[in-house]
């Protein structure tokens, strides 16, 4: 078969898992190993190379061996954190500066008496730090309904979304917000929190989605970006997601002459070269 294939602009690490990456592969190599307080990204291929390197992954405050902990690029609860401090466990700290922005962001309208409601996945360590943020003057969704079902809303609300989310669905929750949650003297306060890098990635995946025959997403079934790539690619044309090139089924390409590229924000170049490398092989 021959295949004609185009790989995205916008593909391999963003800005945040870039710094995150980094700064753990210059620690681990001075210390001769470091432990994360959760994973720092969600890709195994990534997680597999840092390991290697004596990155070890602490489950929690109680799982800490050493004297030392990395904060993932998703952030932490700022109570994980204290009971982290207290325990004289020092702490470096690889938080997104977007998702920084987040935790900024709900801190300062729970501060200022607003209710927070961020849109975004409950159990993303991402969204329970920001919501750790709002001082239990919060609460995250995905459903606008959610937030109706409350018997008595509080008259200030404060909207956020979980960064990687589809600016599109937050435009539209917050619109259903407005329409339900709104009523006399009531004051609503929307931040748009969404990455800028997530953003222009998905615009750049969509429209290589639109013009080619399949679109292949590199990156982790468990990666919030990721999948929304393939959610929002397959609503132009037949998409797989691949974690490696391993993955690949010739079968998926019969018939299919364009096959478009891209990935998810922490997905590492040599896996998107391998994933190339095998498309080539198939040509």
């Amino acid at each position: 078969m021959a295949l004609r294939i185009e790989k995205a602009d916008e593909v391999g690490f963003c800005f945040g898992v870039r710094r995150a990456v980094d700064v753990l592969e210059k620690v681990a190599s001075e210390r001769g190993g470091v432990e994360t307080l959760g994973a720092v990204v969600h890709n195994q291929q990534v997680l597999q190379r840092l390991a290697e390197m004596g990155v070890r992954v602490a489950k929690g405050v109680d799982d800490i061996q050493g004297d030392t902990v990395v904060i993932s690029a998703h952030g932490v609860n700022p109570q994980l954190e204290e009971e982290v401090r207290t325990r004289n466990i020092e702490i470096i700290d690889t938080t997104c500066s977007f998702v920084r922005r987040a935790q900024v962001a709900a801190r300062r309208l729970a501060e200022s008496d607003f209710f927070v409601i961020i849109y975004g996945d409950i159990n993303h360590p991402e969204v329970k730090g920001v919501l750790g943020c709002a001082k239990n003057r919060g609460v995250a969704t995905l459903d606008e309904k959610f937030v109706t079902q409350f018997n008595s809303l509080p008259r200030r609300l404060g909207v956020l979304s979980q960064t990687t989310q589809i600016p599109a669905r937050f435009t539209e929750f917050v619109k259903k917000l407005i329409d339900s949650a709104l009523v006399k003297d009531s004051e609503l306060r929307i931040i748009d929190t969404i990455c800028h890098d997530t953003r222009k990635r998905q615009v750049v995946a969509v429209t290589l989605a639109n013009r080619v025959d399949l679109m292949l997403v590199i990156g982790s079934h468990t990666s919030a970006n990721t999948n929304h790539l393939v959610e929002l690619c397959s609503m132009a044309t037949k998409t797989y997601l691949i974690e490696s090139a391993e993955e690949i089924q010739p079968l998926w390409f019969q018939g299919q002459h364009y096959i478009g590229v891209t990935t998810g924000a922490s997905t590492a170049m040599e896996t998107i070269n391998e994933v190339l490398m095998k498309l080539e092989a198939l040509s």
